[in-house]
């Protein structure tokens, strides 16, 4: 059955780019409604906008979803994965401001206080994507890739210079909890040399060493080290799973990323639904809705470091 919150959920925090103060609160939503998000500072015009790839305004280092009349909000990865990796399908998400506060870096704080609330079961069936045909995208060394699977499986693999991330790979299947308990509470990451750059940009100015990993060649510079020793592909994995549920819908297959980031994503999701024959809609029966992120997961299933 799909699925919604049990009861509202508030968040404050800092936009990790912009640096400024945002209040956010996830309601209840009703079967079919799927995810939006409600501008509540825009008085004048269209605030709502819908969370799907048809509505991504692609930039370099975040997800942007932006309506018709050019109400946008951004950074809205973390708290897209911690939806879908509880297993909700329905919310409506209030913001007073242009982006999701960034909180730990994670999708850990998202997900506690989800599971906290409690999750309800509405009175309509789920309906997912059940990838039919591999659909692959690329740009330059990067690739994205969806391949036919029996539920959602990810994996990722990343090369970085500095010694501190290497390379790094990780495969999950995501049924049974798998996001709560592998991937939720990993940190964005970056470079020392790049949150420079970034801020002489006017970039990342919510950025601190308490809401990423920051590392300098061989070194963790963030108090109290790793999470995980492949925290950062498992972020990658985070945000990867964010990002697919722009689908608007559950993805039965398998998702492969190399090097890729958000907008390659986008341009997966975008081939899937462009390409004839690649998809098909299905209503899900109990046994094939086991298999999807979320279902059954419970709050003690999230790591203690979170």
């Amino acid at each position: 059955m799909q699925t919604t919150i049990k009861s509202a959920v508030r968040f404050t925090g800092v936009g990790l780019h912009s640096g400024a103060p945002a209040k956010m609160v996830v309601y209840p939503a009703s079967a079919e409604h799927g995810i939006w998000f409600k501008r509540t500072d825009i008085r004048v015009g269209d605030a709502l906008i819908p969370a799907r790839w048809d509505a991504v305004n692609q930039t370099p280092l975040c997800t942007r979803i932006e309506n018709a009349r050019g109400a946008s909000v951004s950074t809205i990865e973390h708290i897209m994965a911690a939806l879908v990796g509880c297993g909700l399908h329905n919310a409506l998400i209030e913001i007073d401001g242009p982006e999701v506060p960034i909180m730990d870096g994670s999708a850990a704080e998202f997900v506690r206080a989800i599971l906290a609330r409690g999750i309800v079961q509405l009175d309509a069936p789920v309906r997912a994507i059940e990838v039919l045909m591999p659909i692959e995208v690329r740009r330059g060394d990067a690739v994205a890739r969806l391949e036919p699977g029996e539920g959602l499986s990810i994996s990722f693999g990343i090369d970085f210079e500095d010694a501190a991330i290497g390379h790094q790979e990780k495969t999950l299947n995501m049924a049974n909890g798998a996001f709560v308990r592998e991937l939720c509470d990993s940190r964005t990451f970056c470079r020392q040399a790049d949150v420079d750059a970034m801020r002489a940009q006017g970039l990342a100015l919510g950025g601190t060493m308490e809401n990423a990993v920051v590392v300098d060649g061989d070194t963790v510079l963030s108090p109290g080290g790793l999470r995980h020793e492949d925290e950062a592909v498992r972020h990658k994995m985070l945000d990867a799973l964010g990002d697919l549920a722009l689908a608007g819908a559950p993805i039965i297959g398998a998702y492969h990323g190399e090097r890729a980031g958000h907008a390659l994503t986008n341009d997966l999701l975008h081939a899937l639904f462009n390409t004839p024959g690649a998809f098909r809609m299905v209503t899900c029966d109990r046994s094939m809705a086991k298999r999807l992120p979320g279902v059954g997961v419970q709050i003690a299933e999230i790591p203690e470091v979170a």
